[in-house]
């Protein structure tokens, strides 16, 4: 019976070691410790022995599966790492080809548009500042004095993470300003680009768009300030000279007093001019600082006052570029995009043009 076990093992680690893939493998390991496998039947003996041969035999036996099963792990090993090598070997790319004579690649006018309201804010010595996409109640909400029974936090138009109630997607880069100012000490003169997101889709809605605010925190600031600060970014946004602003009273929980923003246009079937005509479009919101806001962070309202401002990416080049349908932006037709898109190393720029 010793010979035969010991038989047995040399033929079963042969077969292992000359298994030439991970199927053959397989077979190997079926045909040696499977339900009807070779060790498995020597195993089903064991009943047939003497009492006290049926311990030591076990023994051996366990030592023969033990043996096999350690020699298969260590060939699949092997053949693991060849086969994965193979596979590398045959997707190897050639990184060394040169380009394309001709490229085709576009911007997206989101991204261009990003860059350019970029441009102008950073001519006037704002930094870029960014936060997370998923933000909790207090940076989205409470920091920014929204009371608990405001509509905006109520599913309708607020996206809740399952699981997670106090975790949000952020609905405006406000949550950006409270990060900046929670960082570290005043003065800030930053502007927060990014992705928000609300419950509403339509021809200019839809439910991940993109925002940019501003914040200006210091001693002296005042309105006078801001109006002077969005003046300038229309008319260098949209290339004139001559771009009336009307601001109107309204209201927003994290400023006061606030303002909608509306600008001179001429509106007619088939077009519409920025800076021209009678009629009036609203554009953005914008307020002093409020009081509550500066204290949610930890600075003292009666040493600081500052401007904040919010606008749409997607509806500023909507407006500047023509575009009629927001939804469009995010169908990811590459005709459409040849047709709206801009060269991709074509930098905008202040003093050399932005609509490049």
């Amino acid at each position: 019976m010793a010979d035969r076990l010991d038989s047995l093992r040399h033929e079963l680690l042969e077969a292992v070691d000359h298994a030439p893939d991970l199927k053959t493998l397989d077979e190997v390991r079926v045909q040696a410790l499977g339900k009807k496998g070779r060790v498995t039947e020597v195993m089903k003996t064991l009943g047939s022995l003497p009492a006290e041969e049926r311990k030591p035999f076990g023994q051996r036996v366990n030592a023969v599966k033990a043996a096999v099963e350690e020699a298969i792990a260590a060939r699949r090993e092997v053949l693991e790492a060849a086969e994965l090598e193979a596979k590398l070997e045959a997707e190897r790319l050639d990184v060394t080809l040169p380009p394309r004579p001709h490229p085709i690649g576009r911007l997206h006018p989101v991204t261009q548009v990003t860059e350019e309201i970029t441009a102008i804010f950073a001519d006037m010595g704002f930094a870029v500042a960014e936060g997370p996409d998923v933000d909790d109640d207090f940076h989205n909400f409470t920091a920014l004095n929204f009371p608990p029974e405001h509509p905006a936090r109520e599913m309708h138009d607020t996206f809740f993470i399952e699981g997670h109630p106090e975790l949000v997607l952020r609905t405006h880069t406000s949550t950006v300003q409270i990060r900046t100012m929670m960082a570290g000490p005043p003065p800030y003169r930053i502007i927060a680009p990014g992705r928000t997101f609300r419950c509403d889709s339509d021809a200019t809605h839809s439910p991940m768009f993109h925002q940019v605010e501003g914040l200006v925190i210091d001693r002296s600031t005042h309105m006078g300030h801001l109006k002077g600060c969005l003046q300038d970014f229309c008319e260098a946004f949209f290339e004139r000279d001559d771009v009336p602003l009307r601001f109107r009273p309204s209201f927003f929980p994290f400023t006061e007093p606030s303002a909608e923003v509306d600008i001179g246009c001429r509106r007619s079937k088939d077009e519409l001019i920025i800076g021209e005509g009678s009629d009036w479009m609203e554009i953005l919101g914008c307020g002093m600082v409020h009081p509550a806001v500066l204290e949610n962070v930890g600075v003292d309202p009666d040493a600081w006052q500052g401007f904040a401002f919010g606008l749409g990416i997607d509806r500023m080049a909507m407006l500047k570029y023509g575009i009629p349908d927001l939804r469009t932006f995010f169908e990811a037709d590459l005709r459409w995009l040849k047709h709206y898109g801009f060269a991709a190393l074509d930098f905008p720029t202040t003093f050399a043009g932005l609509a490049r």
